[in-house]
């Protein structure tokens, strides 16, 4: 049946793995995909490539899958969807009679059946094939179209002999379009801000900006300034140690939050708690949190020490007022108690394997006195589901249900910021950030590490920023592995941060459709794509966004296809549109009526110079201290090339009416960025019909150190510079008046 040669066949089993055999760069460029990227690829996604023999047994079995497994694993459906059929692959020897009869139903995630049905005796058969020895067929059933949207178990029992033969997949019944507030249909726009949690300074905080600082943020924006959204970086759960861990966008978990943000003067316990109270009089105690809270960088090391020490105290607090028993069998008593308890049910197995995690994690640091990664603990425990680990959670509950109680405090916090956005009148609230992967010796990495490739790592491919491509050090999710689990990390990861707001930023949007693999040892420049099942991704995503009303923007900036964007548009996702990118074919900066409505518009991003940095040149300074613009003639370059890119943003100003009095189209004459300046690219922005408009607090209070420098990691203070001013002094700061009243006069809700 393969009788090809051996090129032939890798070629057979990358393109039906979804290894690209070749893509484009950003300036057109082709790259053919080698052999050895080929084979190390397939290799990461499990397969046995080594020799001719392998692959033609790789290639065999994937042939053989569905006939050996009975029914592939998921079937997707979008609402308005033409009636389809579902096939059946039965093993079978014929009944009395002769012939095949199917008994099947629906089960929905209630329990409850839907559409139970006979199917038979005459049941025609589509093709017959003998396989190891035994007669199957492949028969054609008819799905039940008319389910609501919703996730269903569909289960089969098919006789055709004296034993019948039970099959069971999971069905999704998806909406066409992610959720969108009606009224942005009818004309409504919005503005809002957006800011680095971690950032905020306050009088009151403990040296890292927390959900009690948010909460106080979103008052005054919602009802002082009117704003209709803030958008946040990824709230996901860190191991808040330096260098590596701290980046928001290479968490631990991006199911789960992290602690840092707990506000502790919010926790119930650490009001009441006499040794809670004895330690925060504490002179040692005080002095640490007055010098984290003063340093202008964040201390991640040093503030987790402190609310780590903290938050157990307040959990002994709370096991002895709310619970009677003993560990592992506690039972509530308190309304509190319940609350608790009701939370840990309704997570159920994701939050439990987590806190696993967490406890494991913690236990061996202190065992092998060092930061072991998981994949150099003792065999037993690498697998979440050994012996060993179900054992050692059943030794260690106790210390399993804290890091429980700390995911609760931070979930039922940042919910209460959410009502608080709804109450202040913001139409969106919320803007959340979900990151496109994880740290893969984190607790994702080791929870889902059957539908990550761990031998490859995600990043971008060689371009004009990046000469040599970028790797991002990130595992990317096997999509052939994602599939046969019926999307289950997917379908998580959607719904843990959907919950939280009224909008999501998915970061690298490009990644539900495909993604540069780079296989671990090899430079990013050997890697290649691997295309994903985006139909059946989108569709959960419009699912999900759907049932949690919220609204979904794609990061779709870098080397991205247009028919990628076509395709995200179609099903309601929200393109990402930067100022800065926003071109002509002549390097003239787009009108405001050039933008897409279904869009959202902001000036600069974490990873790009802030506005007054990149005006004055000091994204350009900070690349040459830290070697990454290397001559002489690079940095004049690079500052002849920015002198022309101001002279567009003052033309494009100018044009529409919009150049501050006084201010010549010269960037020569205004060196330095003003608050006029600053207002008036906001409001060119705010012109546009993107529904929704953010600006950056850094670029309001006229920061000019960057926030992120890609490609360095300890050489810049990435993730940890604080505002220049306390929310406090924020809101008594006209800057951020003047530029609210021209948005608000610019984008009045309908």
């Amino acid at each position: 049946m393969y009788d090809l040669p051996e090129a032939e066949l890798l070629n057979l089993l990358s393109d039906r793995a979804g290894v690209a055999a070749d893509y484009h760069d950003i300036a057109g460029v082709r790259h053919v995909t080698t052999d050895d990227t080929r084979r190390a690829i397939l290799s990461a996604m499990g397969f046995r490539v080594s020799d001719r023999s392998a692959l033609i047994e790789e290639l065999t079995a994937w042939d053989q899958r569905p006939w050996e497994r009975g029914c592939d694993p998921v079937c997707v459906v979008r609402a308005g969807q033409a009636p389809r059929e579902w096939p059946l692959h039965v093993r079978c020897e014929a009944s009395e009679d002769g012939q095949l009869y199917v008994h099947w139903m629906a089960i929905d995630e209630r329990g409850e059946k839907h559409g139970e049905r006979n199917e038979g005796p005459s049941l025609p058969i589509h093709e017959e094939r003998v396989i190891q020895g035994r007669r199957s067929v492949r028969l054609m059933l008819p799905l039940p179209l008319d389910l609501p949207i919703g996730y269903y178990d569909v289960k089969i029992w098919v006789r055709g002999g004296s034993t019948p033969i039970e099959f069971q997949f999971r069905l999704i019944m998806a909406p066409a379009r992610c959720y969108a507030p009606e009224s942005f249909h009818t004309g409504a726009r919005t503005w809002g801000f957006a800011l680095q949690l971690y950032s905020l300074r306050s009088e009151r905080n403990w040296g890292v900006g927390d959900f009690g600082d948010l909460s106080k943020f979103v008052e005054w924006a919602g009802t002082q300034l009117g704003a209709g959204v803030i958008g946040l970086n990824p709230l996901h759960a860190l191991k808040n140690t330096r260098p590596y861990h701290i980046s928001p966008y290479s968490p631990s978990s991006r199911l789960y939050l992290n602690e840092l943000y707990i506000d502790i003067d919010q926790v119930a316990e650490a009001k009441t708690t006499p040794d809670v109270q004895s330690r925060l009089a504490d002179p040692a105690f005080r002095a640490q949190l007055t010098q984290a809270r003063t340093s202008d960088y964040v201390d991640y090391e040093a503030v987790a020490a402190l609310k780590r020490t903290v938050l157990d105290l307040c959990y002994r607090t709370f096991v002895h007022d709310n619970f009677e028993g003993v560990e592992p069998d506690l039972k509530p008593t308190t309304a509190r108690g319940w609350f608790f308890h009701s939370y840990v049910q309704q997570e159920g197995e994701p939050l439990a394997e987590y806190a696993l995690f967490q406890a494991l994690e913690e236990e061996r640091q202190l065992v092998q006195s060092s930061a072991v990664v998981w994949a150099d603990w003792p065999e037993a425990y690498r697998e979440p589901a050994s012996d060993a680990v179900a054992e050692f959670k059943r030794r260690h509950m106790k210390r399993v249900r804290f890091f429980q109680y700390v995911q609760w405090l931070a979930a039922e916090q940042l919910i209460a910021v959410g009502t608080q956005a709804g109450q202040a009148g913001m139409p969106l609230g919320l803007y959340q950030d979900l990151a496109l992967g994880g740290d893969r010796y984190g607790a994702d990495g080791w929870r889902f590490q059957r539908v990550l490739a761990h031998q490859a790592d995600c990043g971008a491919p060689p371009d004009a920023f990046a000469p040599e491509g970028q790797n991002w050090g990130l595992s990317p999710s096997d999509p052939v592995k994602l599939r046969a689990s019926g999307y289950q990390f997917f379908i998580e990861l959607l719904r843990n941060n959907l919950r939280y707001g009224g909008a999501i930023r998915i970061d690298h949007v490009m990644a539900l459709f495909r993604l540069f693999w780079i296989p671990r040892g090899m430079p990013a420049s050997k890697g290649t794509y691997v295309y994903y099942p985006a139909d059946d991704l989108l569709a959960i995503l419009a699912l999900e966004s759907t049932r949690a009303r919220t609204l979904v923007i794609g990061e779709d900036l870098g080397t991205v296809p247009d028919w990628v964007r076509d395709r995200l548009a179609a099903v309601g996702v929200l393109s990402y549109r930067v100022l800065y990118f926003e071109r002509n074919g002549d390097g003239s900066m787009k009108s405001p009526s050039a933008y897409p409505s279904q869009a959202l518009g902001v000036v600069t991003t974490h990873d790009l110079p802030t506005l007054s940095g990149y005006w004055e040149g000091t994204d350009i300074e900070t690349r040459v201290s830290l070697g990454l613009c290397p001559t002489e003639e690079a940095r004049q370059h690079a500052l002849a090339e920015r002198h022309v890119d101001k002279a567009r943003l003052l033309a494009a100003l100018s044009s529409e009416g919009l150049l501050p009095n006084g201010m010549s189209a010269d960037p020569a004459q205004s060196p330095v960025m003003t608050t006029e300046l600053m207002v008036a690219l906001h409001l060119y922005l705010a012109r546009t019909p993107a529904w929704v408009v953010l600006a950056n607090v850094e670029d309001v209070l006229g920061q000019r150190a960057q926030i992120n420098v890609p490609g360095t990691v300890d050489q810049h203070p990435n993730w940890s510079r604080k505002l220049t001013a306390t929310i406090e002094q924020m809101m008594q700061d006209s800057r951020f008046a003047s530029l609210a009243a021209q948005l608000r006069s610019a984008r009045p809700p309908v």
